[in-house]
């Protein structure tokens, strides 16, 4: 029988017709609702949503909260995850995956039931009934550290050792080599963990509603009341645009899409 053979751009036809359906209309549903009204039964365009975002101060401290949370969630992670993630790249234990999986152990376990059983745990605390802004930190903390501490692992383990031995003899102490050699490589994996926690902070009300008492209202919140319960898909639509260009913001401010066109470059080349 004659082999059957395909070219790539054959085998790239699924995958597009997987985007196209499932990101690109979407997509431009989106942007249609946001920026249309219905006035009167019609649909004409406008930008009345994006205007009544930026005009309600209600919508503005939903944002700034959101950006707040993000910010002190991820800085928190940042914070944690680097030093446990240096000393077991660095570590010559020979169980140090099983460290690792420890802390990824976590992300195996169902969402919903790991913030029920924090909530339970704060409850028993007196933490609670008093502490919303508190606990929903201690929410995003406990649910993204696992996405911050594996790209900084990954990182550093493959951390290539000649540098800081360079570093060493030439006479840098273990303070100098950290600073110049080893954090500075090792920003893409910063970059990419920031990317991981920074983002999904702003929209995972879940953590937000289930350890506030639902008294903290962030961005991803505010976009299902939209769709959900005041049935007003234009303005829902245009909130998530303005989350969408503040993620693009954020991904070029943190150098996101230059490390991606290098590894794009670096595969290339193989």
């Amino acid at each position: 029988m004659e082999k059957i053979r395909f070219s790539r751009r054959q085998l790239c036809i699924p995958y597009a017709l997987f985007l196209f359906l499932f990101v690109v209309i979407p997509m431009l549903l989106i942007l249609f609702y946001a920026f249309t009204e219905e006035i009167d039964g019609a649909i004409t365009f406008s930008f009345a949503n994006f205007a009544g975002f930026f005009t309600s101060r209600a919508k503005l401290s939903t944002l700034l909260m959101s950006f707040t949370v993000a910010i002190i969630s991820t800085a928190i992670c940042l914070l944690v995850a680097y030093p446990v993630a240096y000393v077991l790249a660095r570590s010559s234990l020979r169980k140090k995956n099983v460290l690792l999986m420890i802390f990824i152990l976590p992300m195996w376990i169902n969402f919903v039931l790991r913030i029920t059983a924090l909530r339970e745990l704060l409850d028993l605390l007196g933490l609670l009934e008093s502490q919303n802004y508190l606990n929903t930190i201690i929410g995003m903390v406990y649910d993204f550290l696992p996405f911050m501490i594996l790209p900084l692992y990954t990182t550093l383990e493959k951390l290539d050792k000649n540098y800081l031995e360079a570093a060493a003899d030439l006479g840098g102490n273990k303070f100098t080599v950290f600073t110049k050699v080893t954090f500075p490589l090792s920003m893409p994996g910063v970059i990419s963990g920031i990317t991981m926690v920074f983002m999904p902070s702003m929209t995972n009300y879940v953590v937000s509603d289930t350890l506030s008492n639902f008294n903290i209202t962030i961005l991803g919140k505010l976009i299902d009341e939209y769709f959900t319960t005041y049935d007003n898909w234009h303005m829902g639509s245009m909130i998530s645009i303005i989350l969408l260009v503040i993620i693009f913001l954020t991904m070029l401010a943190t150098g996101g899409f230059k490390d991606s066109e290098k590894e794009a470059r670096g595969a290339n080349l193989w």
